[in-house]
């Protein structure tokens, strides 16, 4: 595991670390409310031409803005996705991707997210908004 720029609250479940999350390599390397950064190995999580899988960029999109709605929310709340909108546009080949993610904006009751994936060379592979609904926990 890397070392963790800003860590998650104490508040946050351990729980929030899907099995998911563990078998596509998904590590979140800071925890800062307005910038959540999180990064992926494309090796492992290819389709059979050897490309970064399209549902793998959406689950670590999905994981991601989860985190943010989840830490923004605050204690006693939690985060469900409603809605997911990616485009890819440059595919990923080896190495690692990185997710940035920031609030686009943060609501009682809905937070949706911007999420910039990149790849090593730092060139845009995908882009996508992710909002979700904030209930009880």
């Amino acid at each position: 595991m890397r070392e963790v720029s800003t860590p998650p609250p104490d508040w946050m479940p351990a729980s929030a670390v899907s099995p998911l999350d563990d078998k596509l390599g998904i590590e979140i390397v800071d925890f800062a409310p307005e910038r959540l950064v999180a990064t992926m190995p494309v090796e492992g999580n290819q389709q059979p031409f050897g490309l970064l899988h399209g549902g793998a960029t959406c689950s670590l999109v999905e994981t991601i803005g989860s985190w943010a709605a989840m830490i923004n929310a605050g204690p006693g709340r939690k985060a469900v996705g409603v809605e997911l909108n990616a485009s890819y546009l440059r595919a990923a080949t080896s190495g690692t991707v990185t997710a940035v993610c920031t609030p686009a904006r943060v609501g009682r009751t809905l937070s949706t997210f911007l999420v910039e994936v990149t790849d090593e060379r730092g060139r845009t592979t995908a882009t996508a908004r992710l909002t979700c609904a904030i209930v009880p926990a």
